[in-house]
């Protein structure tokens, strides 16, 4: 199996859910790669997320919107990047209902900027010295009805602003490998849980609203199904399609751990009340049931049996085990959830 070694890493949002997750693991295991984050700290990104990654010899952060087409050109010329590992997006789907704007230009634009900017530094690279990996998500193929699951031959069928941004994006990807010859990798992505995501998202929303006795809103009846990725074995398998993933491909990296939102919602709660000391299912009276959001998609799987077969991947974490982690998690760092509360700003309309 050939092996890509980069020597100077650009890792778009670096500072938010996944993305800071995965500078954890890999600036601790490639001492001797740099890895250099561009992010523009909005209401998602929280630099607190690297502490203990930025104090490292081979780590530099640098505060920059990847919509600034001169930002992005002068730090391809100031840096020998040779690989480009892109998570920075809007991601919310509730705000990108609420107003598409930025979800178009950070995910479409923003891509096309670094797109431009990588196939301009690499235009003499020798062939196999260069790599852009796009993440993407599920979310661009649609909903499945009970039964099934998402290949990588699956047509795009997004039902959603944030959905359809993120499939633009896809295919703009795909133009510049026909288009420009850039050599890139995309992967897609089952929901993903554990340290650093943002609490507008459901499994910190569940805890932090359990933790302070608050309502937790679950939307409809809660029959939508998921499938669950502990973030942790999402950065292993994408540190896999970094270094071993054959140029041009699509990677699907699901868990393979489906649930319904409600059963969910129960088990975290239930969770807490465990780590909390409350009684038995006590939390479980805080769950409140409200109007389903518009064109909410009922399921989503992934067939992840290319990355398991051709890279060696498997998921480590089962979804018990990693819900229990992440719990813990998020009940030992109040401190964080707290001012990543302070750091939410209301959807512009």
């Amino acid at each position: 199996m050939p092996v890509f070694r980069p020597h100077c890493v650009l890792v778009t949002g670096g500072a938010g859910f996944i993305g800071s997750n995965y500078l954890h693991h890999m600036v601790r295991t490639y001492p001797d790669v740099r890895f250099i984050t561009v992010d523009a700290l909005t209401y998602a990104g929280n630099r607190a997320n690297l502490a203990g990654v930025e104090e490292r010899d081979n780590f530099r952060f640098i505060h920059a919107d990847i919509t600034s087409e001169d930002t992005m050109a002068q730090l391809f010329e100031a840096e020998p990047i040779d690989a480009v590992v892109h998570f920075a997006a809007e991601s919310h789907v509730d705000r990108s209902i609420a107003s598409a704007r930025d979800f178009v230009h950070t995910n479409v634009e923003g891509t096309r900027v670094l797109l431009d900017a990588a196939r301009r530094a690499w235009v003499a690279a020798p062939a196999g010295k260069r790599r852009f990996h796009h993440i993407s998500t599920d979310e661009v193929f649609g909903a499945l009805g009970p039964t099934g699951v998402f290949t990588e031959d699956s047509p795009y069928a997004p039902r959603s602003p944030y959905a359809a941004s993120k499939a633009a994006a896809d295919h703009l990807v795909r133009a510049w490998m026909t288009t420009h010859n850039l050599p890139a990798i995309i992967t897609n992505t089952s929901n993903n849980y554990g340290p650093f995501q943002n609490p507008e998202k459901l499994i910190p929303l569940v805890i932090s609203r359990a933790l302070a006795k608050e309502s937790v809103p679950v939307y409809g009846k809660g029959e939508q199904v998921r499938d669950w990725l502990f973030v942790k074995d999402h950065v292993e398998a994408l540190e896999r399609v970094l270094m071993y993933g054959q140029t041009g491909r699509t990677y699907l990296i699901g868990g393979d751990q489906e649930v319904r939102n409600i059963d969910l919602v129960e088990h975290l709660l239930d969770a807490v009340d465990v780590h909390l000391g409350r009684p038995h299912q006590s939390s479980r009276q805080f769950i409140t049931f409200v109007t389903d959001r518009p064109g909410h998609d009922f399921r989503y799987a992934l067939d992840s049996s290319r990355i398991c077969d051709e890279l060696g991947w498997t998921p480590r974490h089962s979804l018990e085990e990693g819900l229990k982690k992440t719990v813990s998690w998020y009940l030992d760092n109040t401190d964080w959830i707290a001012q990543a509360h302070r750091k939410l700003t209301p959807p512009q309309s």
